[in-house]
């Protein structure tokens, strides 16, 4: 196939409209496809019903200690509860602390409480003349959300296939005092399924920070959603606990993950690891918010999915089922836009996400466009802090919710948006 840079302005021309053809006849369809946001699909979520039945009308409502779920108390989760989440954090029980329902309330909250009140004796980011933080880019849009939210300026560092420019992270961390922080989704990362090199993982938790409280947010969400399963080395990942303990830096990460894509989003249960004197500062801080989580569903969890090998049964389970949906949008890209130099994308091993990287300044028509033919993708830029992407490139593909056969079509639109995005611009 020629390359759309190497045709001449007839061919573009007469290109442009037997692809205005194909783009009317997707719009007459009158579709209605949404891939928009990275959710199971109902076939992912029936996998976890049989938890809804597994706390019956007599069943035993007591932990393995003997506490009363039904009632008030255990502010840092049943001892079960931080069993079975260690597994996923990969972490020890005593340094895990389990929550609600959803880890970026976790997150917020953690932001939140250093920037009230400081964390392990430093000043309260709020008292600062200013905040800023490091963002991996393209990365995760409601993690951008929440330093926005607190007015923390945000920088982007671009991200490579083994993490982010640790070159340039340890610039800004070593030369800043107001640089506070890194957000990192470490495995299968949002939107481009990166797994961290052990390289880079050591080089974050021993580089020099200006910053004594600098810290890293380690957003470990994807952490049993593989693919294929850990076959291969790129698909396992350095702890970066272990890591910062090696380089004596054990206070600088706090990790999250939840339950909230292996059973139920909003149902679900999510925890923080952190070291000791972090764990601690943490409760004392949360018991003026709270006196406990949701011990009910801590233990339906748990009588579900029992422990890492439950968990890893399970999410063999949802793999079969998105799998296909990965291999069908790395099949549409490969034979609709090959050779042509419309665009690159990633092929995930896990995760839930494909990170698609149009020619510089269209992707924000090519998503535009379909949408107007009735396939709703996540906005082009919201992959960047504030929405903006300056070279108005990177699409965050989400194909698990959609059945096979509407991914089909979807992928089809996209991929006929993306090529018209393409020729209108050279054409221009």
């Amino acid at each position: 196939m020629t390359k759309y840079d190497d045709m001449s302005r007839e061919e573009l021309e007469t290109l442009k409209a037997q692809l205005e053809e194909e783009y009317a006849r997707f719009k007459a369809k009158g579709l209605k496809l949404n891939m928009a946001r990275g959710k199971p699909s109902s076939a992912q979520l029936d996998l976890s019903r049989p938890m809804l039945g597994i706390l019956g009308p007599d069943a035993d409502l007591s932990a393995a200690d003997g506490t009363d779920c039904r009632n008030y108390g255990v502010l840092d989760g049943l001892p079960e509860a931080k069993e079975l989440m260690a597994a996923m954090l990969d972490d020890e029980p005593e340094n895990v602390i389990v929550l609600g329902n959803s880890s970026l309330t976790a997150m917020y909250d953690a932001v939140a409480r250093c920037w009230a009140f400081g964390t392990l004796g430093s000043a309260p980011w709020c008292t600062l003349p200013s905040v800023k933080w490091i963002c991996p880019v393209p990365g995760y849009d409601r993690h951008f959300g929440v330093t926005e939210a607190f007015g923390i300026e945000m920088i982007p560092v671009p991200m490579g296939e083994d993490g982010p420019d640790m070159d340039e992270v340890e610039r800004l961390a070593a030369s800043d005092v107001s640089v506070k922080g890194i957000w990192c989704v470490p495995k299968y990362s949002n939107p481009g399924g990166v797994t961290y090199s052990d390289e880079v993982v050591r080089r974050l938790a021993s580089m020099e920070c200006a910053a004594e409280d600098f810290r890293i947010f380690w957003d470990n969400a994807y952490a049993v959603h593989h693919l294929y399963g850990e076959t291969e080395r790129q698909d396992t990942l350095l702890d970066i606990a272990a890591a910062c303990r090696d380089a004596g830096t054990e206070d600088r990460y706090f990790k999250f993950a939840s339950t909230s894509k292996v059973t139920f989003p909003g149902a679900g249960v999510a925890a923080v690891a952190a070291s000791p004197a972090n764990v601690a500062e943490i409760k004392r801080r949360m018991s003026a918010q709270c006196i406990g989580h949701d011990k009910l569903n801590q233990l339906r969890h748990v009588r579900f999915l029992k422990d890492a090998a439950g968990i890893a049964e399970h999410m063999r389970k949802h793999a079969d089922i998105i799998r296909p949906k990965f291999e069908l949008v790395a099949r549409k890209l490969e034979e609709g836009l090959a050779g042509t130099g419309c665009g690159s994308w990633t092929t995930p091993r896990g995760g839930y996400f494909v990170s698609f990287d149009a020619p510089t300044g269209t992707a924000s028509r090519a998503v535009a466009l379909a949408k107007e033919a009735g396939v709703v993708m996540t906005g082009a830029g919201a992959t960047w802090p504030y929405g903006k992407d300056p070279l108005d490139s990177n699409v965050r593909i989400a194909p698990t919710l959609p059945p096979l056969e509407e991914l089909d079509t979807a992928m089809d639109v996209f991929v006929c948006c993306v090529k018209l995005a393409a020729v209108e611009k050279l054409l221009g």
